[in-house]
């Protein structure tokens, strides 16, 4: 049955892209949301009662669980057409006095378990199939006090157009997905509530559910990289004509 497979699926950015396929790709039957809440899991699936919906509780940034995503898909064969690698973590800190595991688990969880769910499902995935990896505009230029988050987006939107170019041939269309900040909980989880960063607090937030609707939209036309909000639009520009030394003069969080 076609499947959608989506990370992250609990909150946010995640959860917009159930409603966003349900709209734009009616033929998906099935869909595989992925989180390590479990709880939280069933409360999506019983929202979407219409498709069949497998609540899958997973930690990916732990080895074991990508052995148990391997195994699942050995078992059930699906026929994968939209794969959203959503799930992410970032924290603001300077990088010589953050939790060194802390920083480690970020790496793990944005770049080696999106690497690996990507690898995993390529050969399940219909010729015409989407792969949208969850960037960000802070990958763009890197950023003082984000570190290492910055560098992990970076590493997502390079793989990306890598990606985009390698699977051309097979029909696959991969989407770095660049928002910049959200209306979610990002911000607060990250250690950046509201009135903590004069730079978090000033930029304009995104909705999840246009940043998910449109990106969708653009993978689907072949879009390589996707940035909704002119202001990032604007940025990611700067990001290719200016010196990342002057930049970021005006990034750090």
């Amino acid at each position: 049955m076609v499947t959608a497979v989506i990370t992250g699926a609990t909150g946010g950015l995640g959860r917009e892209y159930i409603d966003a396929i349900l709209a734009q790709y009616p033929s998906v039957d099935v869909f595989w949301l992925i989180a390590r809440d479990r709880e939280a899991l069933k409360q999506v699936a019983q929202l979407h009662t219409d498709k069949t919906v497998a609540a899958i509780s997973l930690d990916l940034a732990q080895e074991e669980s990508l052995h148990r995503f391997e195994q699942l898909l050995k078992e059930q064969n699906p026929e994968i057409k939209v794969l959203v690698n959503s799930a992410g973590v970032g924290k603001v800190t300077d990088f010589f006095s953050a939790n060194l595991a802390g920083q480690l688990g970020m790496v793990d969880l944005n770049c080696r378990a999106l690497t690996a769910l990507t690898r995993l499902c390529l050969p399940y995935m219909l010729d015409d199939a989407l792969v949208l990896n969850i960037a960000s505009a802070f990958g763009f230029c890197p950023g003082p006090r984000m570190s290492v988050y910055s560098a992990t987006k970076a590493f997502v939107i390079s793989l990306s157009k890598a990606l985009h170019d390698e699977l051309r041939p097979r029909g696959i269309k991969v989407t770095a997905v660049c928002p910049g900040p959200m209306e979610t909980d990002f911000w607060y989880v990250a250690g950046a509530p509201e009135g903590h960063s004069r730079l978090i607090d000033w930029l304009p937030k995104e909705s999840p559910a246009q940043v998910a609707a449109g990106s969708l939209r653009a993978a689907k036309q072949g879009r390589m990289v996707y940035t909704r909000h002119i202001l990032y639009k604007f940025y990611h520009l700067l990001s290719k004509l200016l010196p990342h030394g002057f930049l970021m003069q005006f990034t750090e969080v």
